[in-house]
């Protein structure tokens, strides 16, 4: 399919598991990317290469950088059409209210969630001069579970990415942009499986609660991102669009 032929999507965290595969989908469905993250530009290139794309190297939690990274985007291809706000973190160190430090709190909220606010800050008046755009920022299927096995500063950032989402969502609804949040649950990415190796016991608990009985793969979450950034959503907007195996919806497991 060629649903988003000649269109220009700006994708953040793009070199992790989640970024790349919806980079990577993005481009078969017909896009030019924008590749951003925080790895050295040698790096980010060999996938921009790959992908016939650009990469910028952007801390997204620094707003003159988000500023810069849109204005190139828009200078180097005269349009950005889509904007996929990814970037975030999950830090070990970010665990129950009783243990986690101040210091993690900031910087948790930082990357997931004022990230996300910079980043529709600074896209949307470029979608507002050209009456359309599509904006998908990541949310969690935590956003709306409780966990035992608690990542408070993780949770609530995803809680607040939601929220705003719908705000966004609703405000720029009759301007012809499109913000909608998605909420994947669990997904095998290097991140995830960092957490297997590092306390096999925290993600063993997790995946018997996974109704599939298994974790979603990245390109089963790019392809949600791809039709969400499409024409054929076009009537979806202030909306959460869960990823999640059937996680929120189960009450018990099945065997």
């Amino acid at each position: 399919m060629q649903r988003l032929a000649g269109r220009i999507a700006v994708v953040t965290g793009a070199l992790g598991g989640i970024g790349l595969a919806t980079a990577r989908r993005l481009t078969a469905e017909g896009a030019t990317v924008v590749l951003a993250d925080l790895a050295e530009p040698e790096e980010g290139r060999r996938y921009a290469d790959e992908l016939d794309g650009l990469y910028l190297k952007a801390d997204v939690t620094d707003e003159e950088t988000v500023e810069a990274l849109f204005r190139t985007a828009h200078d180097t291809y005269g349009t950005v059409d889509i904007a996929f706000n990814n970037a975030g973190i999950s830090p070990p160190e970010d665990d129950s209210i009783l243990q986690t430090g101040l210091d993690t709190w900031k910087r948790v909220q930082e990357t997931n969630l004022t990230s996300v606010y910079l980043c529709c800050k600074h896209v949307i008046p470029y979608m507002r001069a050209q009456e359309k755009g599509s904006i998908i920022n990541t949310a969690s299927f935590v956003a709306r579970m409780g966990a035992a096995t608690s990542q408070i500063s993780y949770t609530a950032s995803k809680g607040g990415v939601l929220a705003m989402t719908r705000e966004l969502g609703v405000q720029f609804a009759r301007e012809g942009i499109r913000v909608n949040a998605l909420s994947p649950g669990p997904v095998n990415t290097p991140l995830l499986r960092e957490l297997f190796a590092e306390d096999p016991e925290r993600a063993a608990r997790r995946l018997v609660h996974a109704p599939m009985g298994r974790f979603a793969e990245a390109d089963e979450i790019a392809a949600a991102v791809a039709f969400l950034a499409s024409d054929d959503a076009s009537y979806i907007t202030a909306a959460e669009f869960l990823v999640d195996g059937g996680i929120t919806g189960a009450y018990v497991t099945p065997l």
